[in-house]
């Protein structure tokens, strides 16, 4: 039976990878997919990982309707098997309503790939959505590092190194001027609550504060 999966994760647990691998190996296979992206680092309408793979891909534009662009691929004479979708936390949860009926309607595979929690720690609504409606949710096994290396379970957003936790819920990292680049790392929950990022613990560590004092 054909299936709604989402594959879960932090940042940096290979999740895009994994993407393009089911594509590569699925194509080689001589299967055909549509492949769905969001905001994606490379630019829209690509899908990447951070390993340096990219691909094509249809940048799912809140106005897209997903099941409708698929519906008028194949009445037009095109090859669809399956369904990829990056970044899947960025989409609306109608869009999210359309992959479930694209698996009920049309009989093809979703695979979905995003992340759960935003720096916030609050669901992504298309994630959400992804774990009300999927057949099945996968947790990615390729597990992130904090930098104390610790398991990475909490995405921090920083600018100029210093975790924030407010502002709008979707911005790209490294934007901004020097003084202002917005970055993403991510933290054990400790580090996270403590909003502790690698930059801030260096920083701690090289304090006049707390390094040790002699006398004489």
């Amino acid at each position: 039976m054909p299936e709604l999966v989402f594959f879960s994760g932090t940042m940096d647990c290979g999740k895009s990878t994994l993407a393009l691998q089911i594509a590569h190996n699925r194509s080689a296979r001589g299967l055909h997919s549509v492949i769905f992206t969001r905001e994606d680092r490379a630019g829209a309408g690509k899908l990447s990982s951070r390993l340096g793979l990219v691909t094509d891909a249809v940048e799912a534009a809140p106005e897209l309707d997903l099941y409708a662009f698929v519906v008028e691929q194949m009445s037009r004479g095109g090859k669809v098997d399956y369904i990829i979708v990056d970044e899947a936390q960025f989409l609306l949860t109608d869009q999210i309503d359309q992959l479930a009926r694209i698996v009920d309607d049309l009989a093809l595979d979703v695979f979905a790939f995003g992340i759960t929690t935003d720096f916030r720690t609050k669901l992504f609504p298309g994630s959400q959505r992804l774990i009300e409606l999927a057949d099945r949710i996968e947790t990615l096994q390729v597990e992130a590092m904090c930098w104390c290396g610790a398991r990475a379970t909490h995405n921090a957003r920083t600018v100029g190194g210093v975790m924030v936790v407010e502002g709008e819920q979707v911005v790209v990292g490294d934007v901004g001027g020097p003084e202002e680049v917005v970055g993403y790392e991510v933290l054990c929950r400790r580090h996270h609550r403590r909003r502790m990022t690698s930059a801030t613990a260096r920083a701690a560590v090289l304090s006049p504060d707390v390094l040790p004092v002699t006398s004489g």
